[in-house]
């Protein structure tokens, strides 16, 4: 390791609005394959997302095989090109510049002869190691390789095609499968190039026996198994949508002082919140096998909320780019009944990822891990332009004076960046409502988002019981919560972004992640900050740093 390591850079937050692509699986093939991206629809409802990709009117789930090439971000993703519900899983496909600004392109992988395109992975062979990519020897910086499962009635294999012009035309591999066990769920393959071994290495999930596979290949073609992971951490619901890569480790003064690599994968049901989530594990790759740093130290989540799933990072991306991935924004127990956007599902914002060393002060909670997973949302805003605390209020203020504020210059919105540190006092209960019906801080409302902080639990939460339209299933209603990880002796920061039909939450600079979707009447705009009565000459809860950006529309280009 050198003798000088170098310091963190900020990451630079783009409006990250990654699509989810719903390959969808039917029992018998549709002949029907769409040659061009769905029209978008004439009227859209008020949730209709802002800042998140959507792709009405259609249905879309996990995110698959986000990759960077030539300077363009693509995101495939499961869709159901015919209908708003799950079905004739193929993949979708969209480019960005930017992480911020999408447009969807036509179904780069349709479901054809019975077999379902379902989730999978894409890496840029730019050394042209499968061969298919143009004659043996020649470099083909434009190749980009697709790795997927093929779902039938019967049995699920690993499958590749192949894209020579950059992603515009794809072509399945004639030999498919290139992985066949004869197994009924054996799916959702990530691929990636391991570079102290030389080879490609395919991390795929056994869902119901709670174990990963690992297997190598130089070609992308053949393969050979090399090692299993699990069971571990938690396993009451199948497993999905792994994931493995390195990721760098930052002390307290964000000086890089080592790298570890981050395993996750998905589990359904069996979340924090109920139902779908992801949860990971640190330690050691060595081409072959990983090995947990702290077995039975799990299970960690990714995000404590509701509406975070099938998380899958971009391949090809520079070392000089943070890791970044993306999510499907919702919940398998609800996913079917969820309001129509028109269309049903939608992305996370992208969120770029690293590694924390946690302080040796203040003292740790018993929620802290040995090693801390940061999660920094990508927003696209000017990372060295500073916006202004509340219009020029006070760096300390109580609850009341906030409000005062808030009042006063009518602030309000439903697509908007707010950061905030929120010192809870004596209160044992303190946070911000959202997305209220009234405007005027002090009046009622019939209708709010909460994100407060119980210091009785030590705990972070999310109360969407009282949100808007939540009478379309009983499992959506509730109030999510997370333990906080360090003590508050110094102030919780809180960094929340709204959108028309969601809410992500990221406390304390990232390490305690929260995101669940909301319906709320457009009208329903206002925001105040709370907190519980305290006793005279105690400590009243206050709030400082309070940052609140507005975020315009960034729709998605069809």
């Amino acid at each position: 390791m050198p003798t000088e390591l170098p310091l963190r850079a900020p990451a630079i937050v783009g409006h990250g609005f990654l699509l989810t692509a719903a390959l969808i699986f039917a029992a018998t093939a549709f002949a029907q394959q769409p040659a061009s991206a769905p029209a978008a629809p004439a009227l859209a409802a008020p949730w209709q997302p802002q800042i998140h990709f959507s792709s009405p009117p259609n249905w879309i789930n996990d995110p698959n095989g986000p990759v960077l090439l030539n300077g363009q971000y693509h995101l495939f993703f499961q869709l159901n090109p015919f209908a708003d519900q799950w079905g004739h899983m193929s993949w979708g496909h969209a480019v960005s510049p930017d992480l911020v600004h999408w447009k969807q392109l036509p179904v780069a992988l349709a479901e054809e002869k019975g077999i379902a395109i379902f989730s999978g992975s894409t890496v840029v062979d730019a050394d042209n190691t499968s061969g298919l990519c143009a004659d043996p020897g020649q470099k083909t910086p434009a190749c980009m390789v697709a790795i997927y499962t093929g779902a039938s009635q019967d049995k699920q294999t690993q499958n590749i095609a192949f894209s020579r012009d950059g992603g515009a035309t794809w072509t399945k591999y004639s030999v498919n499968p290139v992985i066949d066990h004869g197994l009924k769920d054996f799916r959702d393959p990530k691929v990636f190039w391991h570079a102290l071994s030389q080879s490609w290495v395919m991390v795929v999930s056994l869902p119901d026996q709670h174990k990963l596979r690992f297997y190598r290949s130089h070609n992308l073609r053949q393969w050979e198994l090399a090692s299993e992971f699990g069971p571990a951490g938690a396993v009451s619901g199948v497993w999905e949508c792994p994931d493995l890569f390195e990721l760098p480790i930052y002390d307290e003064q964000d000086k890089l002082v080592a790298t570890r690599w981050l395993l996750n994968v998905n589990i359904n049901p069996g979340g924090p919140a109920g139902g779908s989530a992801d949860q990971y594990f640190i330690g050691q790759f060595d081409g072959s096998r990983f090995i947990e740093d702290h077995p039975g130290s799990g299970p960690h989540w990714v995000d404590w909320g509701n509406d975070f799933y099938a998380s899958t990072s971009f391949s090809n991306l520079p070392s000089s780019e943070d890791r970044t991935w993306i999510g499907w924004m919702s919940n398998w127990k609800y996913a079917s009944k969820l309001p129509s956007l028109p269309g049903r599902g939608e992305m996370t914002l992208a969120r770029h990822l690293y590694l924390r060393e946690p302080p040796a002060y203040p003292p740790p909670t018993p929620a802290q891990e040995p090693l801390l997973l940061v999660q920094e949302p990508v927003l696209g805003l000017p990372v060295d332009k500073r916006y202004l605390a509340m219009f020029g209020a006070p760096a300390f203020q109580t609850v009341a004076k906030a409000n005062e504020r808030i009042s006063a210059k009518k602030l309000s919105g439903s697509v908007y960046r707010l950061r905030f540190t929120l010192d809870p006092g004596d209160a044992s209960e303190a946070g911000i409502r959202l997305r209220r019906s009234s405007i005027n801080p002090d009046d009622p409302a019939t209708e709010e988002t909460v994100v407060g902080v119980d210091l009785a639990t030590g705990r972070i939460f999310v109360d969407r019981t009282r949100s808007g339209k939540t009478d379309w299933s009983s499992d959506f209603p509730a109030r999510v919560t997370a333990p906080l990880k360090h003590s508050q002796t110094e102030g919780i920061p809180i960094e929340i972004v709204v959108d028309n039909n969601s809410i992500e939450v990221f406390g304390e600079d990232g390490e305690t992640v929260l995101t669940n979707l909301i319906y709320p009447a457009a009208s329903s705009q206002g925001l105040a900050f709370y907190s519980t009565a305290t006793p005279p000459g105690t400590a009243p809860a206050r709030v400082r740093d309070i940052e609140l950006i507005p975020l315009g529309q960034a729709r998605t280009r069809k």
